[in-house]
């Protein structure tokens, strides 16, 4: 049933202590399991064809890889990730995936005006076999442009008590720096593997579902503690000066955008989308448009004002509560989806050809790895030297304590290339590598159960 009330004029505004953000875009991001099957046909439709023409994905993942981290080469350079604790006047790390993000998402409603980049819960969604792997949505990338995924092997997912407990955190830096080392974002990086293992994780159309579950987590703890703060005023991309396909890409402070509302961005979660503070502005798009499949409830200061154009649009239930507000000269419409819901829209339904398009391996030789000395360099699990590294012919391994345990070596694409057994011993020797190809690897260390204890980095010369 639709709730609908329109308000022929303006009503006075009672004073309120609340931020109200004059909107960019219209965004409401689900998880992807509350997504319906034209919109998640409609979604990889979109990713494939973003890497047409200027190929869009390419230059965001090459602008990610290629300004990752400069601490190790040139530490006064800006970059995007850990420059926590050491260098706060550099941090951008959520703020600029809170605007890439948004970027994508920007790019995907040129081509479908109800798409939203969805989230992926994963401290909760967890298996291998989950929908989102189905060849229908995010598997087919998998093949098709070479990812070389590698579910499960590297690392694991956080838990949902990981997750609480770092949203129970009060100072906003704290925060952010163990968000991004720990595994409630750089878990999902290194379960995935493939090149979401590496700075060129944007390659993976994964990367984007994952950093709305990271982007809304950080939403979440805003609404809790409502302190984030950055000491930069500009960010690398979004300073004004990076031109993609001919256009030049506004510049952003990240103080302005630590609500998510003042993107014009809003998070569903378990059938309910909640919009409330923002006044539709049509910064970005003639219409503003809110999609949702479920309940949208639209109150507690959203104005609709005079000159504007916006839509609520849900396949079940708008509703329009006490502190909605549409001024005289409005155009505002609450709607029941009945285009793509239809049973002749599920027969038309059209998927865009699944392009095979692999990524060149080339460039992820030099490219930062999501690994386990990444993580917690403090307190790692296993002590862990390499050498010689560079190596030639053999790789030494020595371990802080003697164990039972398993050592692979992996290219990177994520493809298993040795594997040895070792018993109660902590000098490993692994030979006979003259045949393998100049180029980056890494060597994991599994316990005697099968877990994964550190992951290093070396090169074959």
């Amino acid at each position: 049933m639709l709730f609908y009330k329109k308000l022929l004029k303006s009503i006075p505004l009672v004073a309120v202590v609340v931020f109200l953000y004059q909107g960019n875009s219209q965004s409401i991001r689900k998880n992807y399991q509350e997504m319906t099957t034209y919109e998640k046909t409609e979604l990889v439709n979109a990713f494939y064809q973003l890497r047409e023409g200027e190929d869009r994905i390419t230059d965001m993942s090459d602008f990610h890889m290629n300004y990752f981290n400069f601490d190790n080469i040139d530490p006064n350079r800006l970059d995007i990730h850990f420059n926590l604790p050491e260098e706060p006047e550099k941090e951008i790390f959520l703020a600029w995936h809170r605007r890439f993000i948004f970027e994508m998402e920007q790019a995907m409603q040129d081509i479908n005006p109800k798409l939203t980049i969805p989230y992926w819960e994963s401290s909760v969604d967890q298996s291998t076999t989950s929908s989102l792997w189905d060849e229908d949505f995010m598997g087919s990338f998998n093949s098709n442009w070479n990812l070389n995924r590698n579910l499960s092997s590297f690392g694991t997912l956080p838990t949902q008590q990981e997750v609480d407990n770092m949203l129970a955190m009060t100072d906003f830096f704290e925060f952010s720096d163990f968000f991004e080392r720990q595994r409630p974002h750089s878990g999902a990086h290194r379960w995935v593997a493939g090149p979401m293992l590496t700075s060129a994780s944007p390659r993976d159309p994964v990367f984007y579902l994952h950093h709305a579950f990271v982007d809304k987590l950080w939403h979440d703890w805003e609404e809790m503690h409502h302190s984030s703060s950055y000491v930069r005023t500009d960010m690398i991309r979004y300073d004004g000066t990076y031109v993609f396909d001919g256009q030049t890409i506004p510049l952003v402070n990240p103080n302005d955008i630590v609500d998510s509302r003042a993107l014009g961005v809003f998070y569903a979660e378990d059938g309910l989308a909640t919009l409330d503070n923002y006044i539709v502005s049509n910064t970005y798009n003639p219409e503003e448009l809110f999609y949702y499949q479920y309940t949208i409830e639209v109150g507690n200061n959203f104005i609709a004002p005079e000159n504007t154009t916006s839509k609520m649009e849900s396949i079940t239930e708008v509703v329009l509560k006490p502190g909605f507000f549409a001024e005289s000269g409005a155009n505002f419409v609450a709607a029941i989806d009945t285009e793509t819901t239809s049973l002749l829209a599920a027969r038309s339904m059209v998927k865009k050809e699944r392009k095979k398009k692999p990524f060149d391996d080339v460039q992820l030789d030099q490219v930062w790895l999501w690994s386990e000395g990444d993580i917690d360099p403090n307190d790692p699990t296993v002590v862990m030297q390499t050498f010689p590294n560079p190596f030639d012919s053999k790789i030494t391994i020595k371990l802080n304590k003697k164990r039972d345990c398993v050592i692979e070596i992996y290219n990177m694409t994520g493809q298993l290339i040795k594997q040895e057994f070792f018993e109660f011993t902590n000098t490993l020797e692994i030979n006979n590598l003259f045949g393998l190809s100049s180029g980056t690897y890494f060597v994991k260390v599994l316990g005697g159960n099968g877990e994964t204890l550190v992951v290093k980095k070396v090169i074959k010369i």
